[in-house]
């Protein structure tokens, strides 16, 4: 028998990426004034990600048609705690550098697509796992765009 914190209900598992992805918009909408130019139109976008993200969660978790899914347990994934970190979003100077951004950014993706290929791991086939495998093939994505501004940034001379 499993250790009871290594499982929770997958309403658990959604309602928590729920706040992960409203934290993360309301951080990226919040910092949209406050970064240079040349990062202005990526945060924005990192915004309107995590938007779709928060609205695809919110309409499977009232999806009648996974109800019955609600209430089953799955392994929580082993960066289950990195993930919880990036709830709580970091306190930034009036206007922080492009660097502390794309760093955090990039760390937050990474644990992101970690914690979702996991999730599809290990909930049943249909809706929720095809979620999970979806978001966790767009965070990919988004690091890999993060990871070439942030190449460009340091080659550039802007570190």
């Amino acid at each position: 028998m499993k250790n009871a914190k290594e499982l929770s209900s997958l309403g658990d598992i959604l309602d928590y990426a729920i706040a992960f992805e409203q934290q993360a918009f309301n951080f990226y909408t919040a910092l949209q004034t406050k970064v240079s130019k040349r990062l202005r139109a990526l945060v924005q976008e990192l915004a309107e990600e995590e938007q779709h993200h928060l609205t695809l969660f919110q309409e499977l978790k009232n999806n009648p048609d996974i109800q019955h899914h609600i209430a089953t347990m799955i392994r929580n994934p082993p960066s289950d705690h990195r993930f919880s970190d990036y709830i709580h979003v970091p306190e930034l100077d009036d206007f922080p550098d492009d660097q502390s951004i794309l760093q955090y950014a990039l760390g937050r993706e990474q644990v992101a697509m970690e914690q979702y290929t996991h999730l599809a791991t290990q909930t049943p086939e249909g809706a929720i796992r095809d979620l999970f495998q979806f978001l966790a093939i767009e965070e990919l994505a988004h690091k890999k765009e993060l990871e070439k501004r942030y190449y460009e940034l340091v080659h550039s001379g802007g570190v």
